[in-house]
């Protein structure tokens, strides 16, 4: 059978911007552990550290949303744009601040204003598979190779970022991630053919031609939303009038999209825990530089999954595999408890991580059935902006944790974040299942 993979990248352009996003998202797995090693390196505080981390990930945890439906509004590179150009002087300012010692305010500060400018390059490139692809299937293997693509990411980031930050110099792996922003974000919005069109101002436009030609019977009117002469096409027709008036309903007043922000939250709670409490137990271990492998090695395993989840073809419904996939991270965290040496560390990251990317992956399905095609960035941009401010939540409470008890201790915080994940997901499952469309039927791929 053909190789789903590459049917996807052959359609005009994905390969493209498939790649540059993959460079311009590099920061996201480089920008929190390098501003977490570096700080501790020049203030010696992990709860310090810990902080300018997570109101970096708040910030951009809180904005985001909002930059998103900024790009739905006014287009990719319209809005992204000088929010790169910010978010690099920020990162800037942080490494400026931290060398020259300046006051935790001033940290603060710097972190404040790249995280208010960050975005989420992840949802920009799902939004131009979501116009690129032909159909569900083809959707699903998409947004299982950008998963994959972001455990890439995660693979590379922390090892490269402890390796710079301890062998070459504190900044480096924040400097690296300046790098990347700039190289990649304005490479992969230059590639204006694959953008997708401003979809809310399309659709205002075109409602105001379809009043003034006189074409005011809903069906009309909805008809002429959705094609136009001089509008390029926003998605496949609308199969009815429910799914068109969507589009008029905001992201946050959909209840499954309140429960997927929960579960996220507590899913990045994990992230976040896992990070700090790795890079101190590797500290106390007397190996600092094992800490960006063993996360590498957390990232890659998740990698596998992915890459294996997305060519298969399944068949259980796509919210009972959304709790399957967080009740299985929820049952590799609690091996967090038995760790003793980093050789074991490195196995359970290893294995806990193959539960991840279809954790993902899900998640964006369900959000791309339940959220209307102009609102479609802004969905997104939720659900990576949910798990980054619970990676703020954790990295925070586990470094205030590990200062305290020891790195060990701080395991129990990623523990706590999946087993909360978990109770949410099935608590929630009712409400995800009535919000998905009656006709929906379980992504396939072949295999």
């Amino acid at each position: 059978m053909a190789n789903p993979y590459a049917q996807i990248l052959s359609r005009p352009g994905a390969r493209a911007f498939s790649a540059t996003g993959l460079i311009a998202r590099l920061p996201m797995s480089i920008t929190g552990l390098g501003v977490i090693l570096m700080v501790e390196a020049y203030y010696g505080s992990y709860a310090l550290a810990g902080a300018v981390s997570a109101t970096f990930v708040v910030t951009m945890a809180a904005l985001a949303p909002f930059l998103a439906r900024l790009i739905d509004r006014y287009g990719q590179a319209r809005i992204m744009r000088p929010a790169i150009a910010i978010y690099n002087l920020g990162l800037a300012a942080l490494i400026i601040a931290a060398v020259r010692h300046a006051p935790a305010f001033v940290l603060f500060a710097a972190a404040m204003l790249a995280g208010a400018c960050t975005g989420s390059i992840g949802a920009l490139v799902r939004a131009r598979w979501a116009v690129t692809v032909r159909d569900a299937r083809e959707l699903h293997t998409a947004y299982a190779l950008e998963s994959a693509l972001d455990e890439v990411v995660f693979v590379i980031g922390p090892m490269l970022t402890t390796m710079l930050a301890t062998v070459v110099a504190p900044p480096s792996g924040v400097l690296v991630a300046i790098a990347c922003s700039l190289i990649g974000g304005y490479w992969f919005l230059s590639l204006r053919d694959s953008e997708p069109a401003p979809q809310l101002v399309s659709t205002r436009r075109t409602r105001w031609r379809a009043r003034l030609a006189g074409r005011t019977h809903p069906d009309a009117i909805l008809d002429s939303l959705w094609a136009d002469a001089d509008d390029a096409p926003l998605r496949e027709p609308a199969p009815d009038l429910r799914a068109a008036r969507v589009a008029d309903i905001p992201v946050l007043r959909l209840p499954a999209m309140h429960a997927l922000i929960v579960v996220m939250v507590c899913v990045g709670v994990l992230f976040g825990g896992s990070d700090i409490a790795t890079v101190a137990f590797s500290a106390e271990q007397g190996r600092d530089a094992a800490a960006g492998v063993i996360l590498g090695i957390f990232a890659f395993g998740s990698l596998i999954s992915g890459l294996i989840y997305g060519a298969r073809a399944w068949r259980t419904s796509l919210q009972v595999r959304l709790a399957v996939g967080v009740s299985a991270l929820a049952g590799g965290s609690c091996l967090f408890l038995f760790i003793t040496s980093l050789p074991l560390l490195a196995s359970v990251m290893f294995v806990t991580g193959f539960a991840i990317a279809p954790t993902f992956i899900n998640v964006n399905a369900v959000i791309q059935e339940i959220v209307h095609p102009s609102r479609l960035t802004e969905g997104l941009t939720w659900a990576s902006t949910a798990s980054s401010a619970g990676f703020s939540l954790g990295s925070t409470i586990a470094g205030s944790v590990v200062d305290r008890f020891g790195g060990h201790a701080g395991f129990v915080v990623v523990i706590c974040g999946a087993g909360l994940a978990t109770i949410l997901v099935l608590a929630t499952l009712p409400i995800i299942t009535r919000s998905l469309p009656e006709n929906h039927e379980p992504s396939l791929t072949v295999s």
